[in-house]
């Protein structure tokens, strides 16, 4: 049985010039355990598809899905308490914005052992050495004095790792991480980047990674989804997407990279013909389901 399964994923939002498909039809399972990279261009659904599984898009968007479980669970259609009983604790997501995620009116170790509170049931004492031992492990500086630190006093790479501590805490059995080194420099992404790999690695989560960086593709994934509009353009596992892909969109990706420049110019996704329907590609090239 797979961790999580989507089938025939949705949603739309109610706008001011009419409703806006944002996901068109998405199908995706992860296995315990597993690294899948969901990749493609800002505005490709990627975010929006997860923000889904977590409950968390706005009144204005409707989902709708003929799937949606959670070890075999039916997550769609749960009441709101029965959904705070998974989200958090065995569903967990790191968001793009660390310092707009967290609460600017309360300090770091206040908003950790909030979830620890919620879903683990612990008590003072056991919540604050909880978290100095996830901030710890997520390579924090004086962790005790952290705790009391507010998200302004903190800086860009600490809040991140901040969120990731948040993520972890409950020892979740999947973790969403959506674009985790945004906005971080290089070395810095690097960091985040090994650290979410150790921490997969002894948790034995599985691991949904959100990206538009082919490169953090083929250093972390097992599996990729590649998206486009709202819709799946192609799923293979990490060798074969690189090797052989079976999309224009995909190849558009791969030409796109610096290292794979052959002119004075960067592709773009014009030069692979796929304009208008995005899925007319995939109809007429056989692209993977």
């Amino acid at each position: 049985m797979a961790l999580l399964e989507i089938e025939n994923l949705t949603v739309t939002f109610d706008t001011a010039s009419g409703p806006l498909r944002a996901v068109d039809g998405i199908s995706l399972s992860i296995d315990k355990g597993e690294i899948l990279a969901i990749v493609g261009e800002s505005g490709s659904g990627k975010s929006v598809s997860m923000l889904a599984v977590m409950g968390l898009l706005p009144w204005t968007a409707t989902v709708t899905a003929d799937r949606m479980a959670f070890e075999g669970r039916d997550i769609l259609n749960l009441s709101p308490t029965e959904r705070r009983r998974i989200i958090g604790k065995d569903i967990a997501m790191i968001f793009q914005e660390p310092i707009a995620s967290l609460n600017p009116c309360f300090t770091v170790g206040f908003q950790i052992e909030e979830a620890l509170k919620q879903h683990m049931g612990l008590d003072g004492a056991a919540r604050r050495k909880r978290a100095i031992a996830l901030f710890e492990a997520v390579g924090i500086p004086d962790p005790e004095e952290r705790l009391s630190h507010f998200p302004h006093q903190m800086s860009g790479g600490q809040c991140q790792r901040v969120m990731i501590a948040m993520a972890i805490s409950c020892e979740p059995k999947l973790l969403i991480a959506d674009e985790p080194t945004t906005a971080l420099d290089v070395t810095i992404q690097k960091q985040i980047l090994d650290l979410l790999m150790n921490l997969q690695s002894e948790q034995g989560m599985g691991m949904i990674m959100i990206t538009h960086n082919m490169g953090v593709v083929a250093e972390t994934a097992d599996r990729v989804v590649v998206q486009y509009k709202g819709k799946k353009m192609e799923e293979a596992d990490v060798l074969s997407l690189f090797e052989t892909p079976q999309h224009a969109y995909t190849r558009a990706l791969l030409s796109a990279l610096p290292e794979n420049a052959t002119g004075d110019r960067l592709p773009t996704v014009s030069d692979f013909s796929i304009e208008g329907d995005p899925y007319q590609g995939a109809k007429t090239e056989g692209a993977r389901a």
